[in-house]
């Protein structure tokens, strides 16, 4: 009988817990990482001072970026750590250097009072919160999943990519709340720094949580049954690897999509159509609405009619609409922009409502901690974590507001040929 079929149902409590637990890590990874990216203009002149405000720019979405490169490196070791102590241990540890990460910006001295050691400090914090960011998708993402029951693992798994838009809505909403809450000259002397030294409080309730739930019955078994893998990372490279690059081809669109419809937009908004901060803040704040909402749903559709079928609609839907939803986007008009921005943030959740679990299915149990993660902070460091950077050098290089697009369609092709080579797992109960 399958792991699926004798996972116990338990109390509706239980259930919330266990999902909570899998998801508030990415709450977390997304509030730091979506806080910084809205306080990117302030951050640059504060830590990156330079000749002109696009070159201050260019360098802290460099050091944004710099975040993802050390995503592979913690995706597996704590893949490793996963797969061969377990969920439950890997999520609580990655919980604890997230906060520590945040915090650090937030405490940051500026290039004024310490000069070069601003940026210096300000790139190792963006470091440790890449690495734990790389270990939090192989510890959540296989969570969430094994602890689903049969016929659910889309829509348990999708919570997961809830965690990425709650925690970039509570970062927007709380950049829109101090932008107009608090005078020019107050946010660039502090103001900025209240929502970093607040992610320790989300870290601090993640680790709770994620300490006192039980592991799942799929590490549970693995272990009675004495069939761990002794080198998890060694058998993805030698025996796996097939599936690692199905899965990471299957990440690539969902993954420049989301840092620039969801991370970016507002910069770009800045850059393109001159719309204010505040009004470019809630153009993203209704898109990551959107996308919370339809997350959830397209999960239980990737349920009902199979991940293949949701996530080809989905990838091949943002290759049509991404250029001209972003001509609109950029006529500065804020109900159009609203309207647009809207459209690709549903598309974009319907991609990531069903992509845990379609990424989770392609890995065997014993690798899976590792597949998820590598697959993952790879796809994620390439082609999301430097998407704002490179939306920025496009529009720099080809002088054209609608440049970020073409990376948007190239990318969403790229998933679209993954999703041809996987074979559909939806309705797999042996998993």
């Amino acid at each position: 009988m399958s792991i699926a079929l004798e996972r116990q149902v338990g109390s509706q409590t239980a259930r919330s817990k266990e999902v909570i637990a899998g998801s508030i890590g990415n709450v977390l990874d997304c509030y730091d990482f979506s806080v910084y990216a809205f306080f990117v203009p302030t951050i640059s002149s504060a830590f990156f001072p330079a000749k002109t405000e696009l070159s201050s720019l260019l360098f802290a979405f460099g050091a944004f970026g710099a975040g993802f490169v050390a995503r592979p490196l913690g995706a597996m070791l704590f893949g490793i750590y996963g797969d061969r102590v377990g969920r439950r241990a890997s999520l609580a540890t990655v919980s604890i250097l997230m906060g520590l990460a945040t915090v650090a910006i937030g405490l940051m001295p500026t290039a004024d009072t310490i000069g070069l050691w601003a940026a210096v400090g300000i790139v190792a914090a963006r470091l440790l919160q890449g690495f734990a960011a790389g270990g939090e998708y192989g510890s959540a993402i296989p969570f969430l999943v094994e602890m689903s029951g049969p016929g659910q693992r889309g829509f348990v798994g999708s919570w997961h990519q809830c965690g990425n838009a709650i925690g970039l809505l509570i970062g927007s909403m709380a950049a829109l709340a101090l932008t107009n809450w608090l005078p020019p000259e107050e946010m660039s002397a502090w103001g900025w720094r209240l929502p970093f030294v607040a992610g320790i409080l989300p870290a601090a309730f993640g680790w709770y949580i994620r300490s006192n739930v039980a592991e799942t019955p799929v590490f549970t078994r693995l272990e009675k049954d004495s069939v761990k893998e002794g080198s998890p990372l060694r058998a993805v490279f030698s025996s796996h690897k097939a599936d690692l690059l199905k899965a990471m081809g299957m990440i690539v669109g969902i993954a420049a999509g989301f840092y620039i419809i969801l991370v970016f937009m507002p910069t770009y908004l800045g850059l393109v159509s001159k719309i204010d901060r505040s009004a470019a803040l809630l153009v993203t704040t209704v898109g990551l609405i959107v996308y919370a909402l339809v997350c959830p749903i397209a999960g239980i559709l990737s349920d009902r009619y199979g991940r293949k079928k949701v996530l080809l609609v989905a990838n091949l839907g943002t290759a049509i609409l991404t250029y001209p939803l972003l001509a609109i986007l950029g006529t500065g008009d804020l109900t159009t922009a609203i309207l647009g921005e809207s459209v690709l943030a549903a598309f974009l959740a319907l991609c990531g409502g069903p992509i845990s679990a379609a990424v989770a299915e392609t890995a065997s149990a014993k690798v899976r901690a590792t597949i998820v993660s590598v697959s993952f902070a790879v796809s994620i460091t390439i082609f999301g974590g430097f998407a704002p950077f490179i939306g920025t050098f496009l529009i720099s290089t080809f002088a054209t507001p609608l440049a970020p697009a073409f990376y948007g369609v190239a990318t969403a092709l790229v998933s679209c040929g993954a999703l041809f080579a996987v074979r559909e797992t939806a309705f797999d109960n042996t998993i």
